[in-house]
């Protein structure tokens, strides 16, 4: 009897242990997409180019997920629109009574040329120019959607791999939803760019930006008159172009803004802080911003490549951005996140 103990105790002891490492084991993410593990962290901006929307820091919580380890590219939205038909809303003439609840009371209705399908596309300056008037570098150009993201003309045959632009965060939203997917909560976006690291600046982690080109697609030089191009891109880069942080993601930083599942609200990180540990935020239930108050804006995160130290430094991981749910730019995309099962 005590031969049979020395010998079936190991046993069971090895049993054991194997049976709690599986359980420890992350669950294997879809194809395409990373396990991140849930966590606590404080949410909102540290550093001295803290913006007024990103404090105060207040504690957050987050249950673990899966993200896209790079923004949805041409080649994926392709797919999408060929099984489905969906057509975005760059694709469609403006709507005016939808588009007048956005603006101030007896606004006039524009012309009917300015209605007709397009979007907003940079145009570099000639110099410099007031930073304030973003209407010096952003031109509403007819026939500009995801594909003819310059306008009438350009095409995306050499982008298949860059992130699709242009695309509202309604699109994305179809987009994801088509995908068994859906759009990433602010704070899931915040603690998935971290990348792992103990309060980061940054996705890579506090290394100055000027010295960062190798890590991200951002503008180098003066914007928006004149672009160094240090990092080899002038606009979007492919996919996976730049070094992953510490969950492998690509492109937390750079390259196109990312839409979120969040109401924009300005109040919103001082309501949280005074509420205490938020688990899991959604976001608030409405929207503003006192710059437009008669618009309904969601959350853009992580920069573009129009970032850069002089006007945005987007590429910060708790750098908050936002427009309108139908608004469309060519430096504008999106990841998709998933539940666990």
């Amino acid at each position: 009897m005590r031969r049979f103990a020395s010998r079936i105790l190991p046993v069971l002891f090895l049993s054991l242990m194997l049976a709690c490492g599986a359980q420890d084991d992350p669950p294997l993410p879809p194809a395409g997409m990373a396990y991140i593990p849930g966590g606590q962290f404080l949410m909102g901006g540290k550093s001295e180019q803290a913006q007024p929307d990103e404090l105060p820091r207040h504690p957050v919580r987050v249950s673990p997920f899966f993200i896209d380890i790079h923004e949805v590219t041409n080649r994926q939205f392709t797919a999408f629109t060929e099984a489905t038909g969906y057509r975005t809303e760059a694709e469609r003439a403006l709507d005016w009574e939808t588009l007048r609840q956005s603006l101030p009371p007896d606004t006039p209705r524009p012309p009917d040329s300015l209605l007709q399908p397009g979007s907003l596309v940079f145009r570099e300056t000639d110099g410099p120019v007031n930073p304030e008037d973003f209407s010096q570098w952003w031109a509403w150009t007819i026939g500009a959607d995801w594909r003819h993201p310059t306008g009438p003309g350009s095409n995306i045959d050499s982008l298949m791999d860059h992130p699709v632009v242009h695309v509202s965060r309604d699109d994305a939203g179809a987009y994801a939803k088509w995908a068994g997917k859906r759009l990433p909560t602010e704070a899931e976006w915040e603690w998935a760019a971290m990348g792992g690291l103990e309060d980061p600046k940054y996705p890579w982690g506090n290394a100055a930006i000027e010295a960062s080109a190798a890590q991200a697609n951002f503008w180098q030089g003066q914007f928006p008159y004149r672009n160094a191009l240090e990092d080899g891109f002038y606009a979007t880069a492919p996919v996976k172009s730049f070094p992953p942080n510490g969950y492998g993601l690509f492109d937390m930083a750079g390259n196109v803004w990312e839409w979120c599942a969040d109401k924009y609200h300005v109040r919103t990180y001082a309501a949280a802080a005074a509420a205490g540990l938020q688990e899991d935020p959604a976001g608030p239930e409405e929207a503003y911003d006192p710059m437009e108050p008669y618009a309904e804006k969601y959350v853009m995160r992580g920069g573009s490549f129009l970032c850069n130290e002089s006007y945005c430094s987007g590429y910060r991981v708790a750098r908050r951005m936002r427009s309108t749910r139908d608004s469309a730019f060519n430096h504008t995309g999106f990841r998709c996140v998933a539940d666990l099962p």
